[in-house]
């Protein structure tokens, strides 16, 4: 079962962390990276640039049009994502445990 695994979190968070927190942070993410690969696949995962570096497009008809930053303002941001192949949704969210302190949303992948 494939599942991407949306990561959200308030930006400033990263920003004003300290050198030993985002450490932290990124030995938690190799954690979750060793148990998911020990249970299933990372098939991707990425972390995202600043929403600030975002580009909205909008496709109505012929028209489209660009704007930049987010879609729309929010306290959280998707910051990044992983897309896992693992048994079943259980195992997920088992694995997700091991992230840092995020607002993950998991949604199944849909193959044609």
């Amino acid at each position: 079962m494939k599942i991407a695994v949306f990561l959200y979190q308030d930006e400033s968070i990263w920003a004003n962390a300290t050198e030993a927190e985002q450490e932290q942070w990124m030995g938690e993410h190799d954690a979750f990276s060793e148990a998911a690969r020990q249970r299933g696949t990372i098939i991707a995962g990425e972390a995202l640039a600043a929403v600030s570096t975002a580009t909205t497009v909008r496709r109505r008809g012929d028209q489209v049009s660009l704007t930049d930053g987010p879609f729309a303002e929010t306290a959280e941001q998707l910051g990044g994502f992983y897309v896992l192949d693992v048994p079943d949704l259980d195992v997920a969210v088992d694995l997700v445990k091991l992230l840092p302190e995020y607002t993950v949303e998991l949604r199944p992948i849909t193959e044609y």
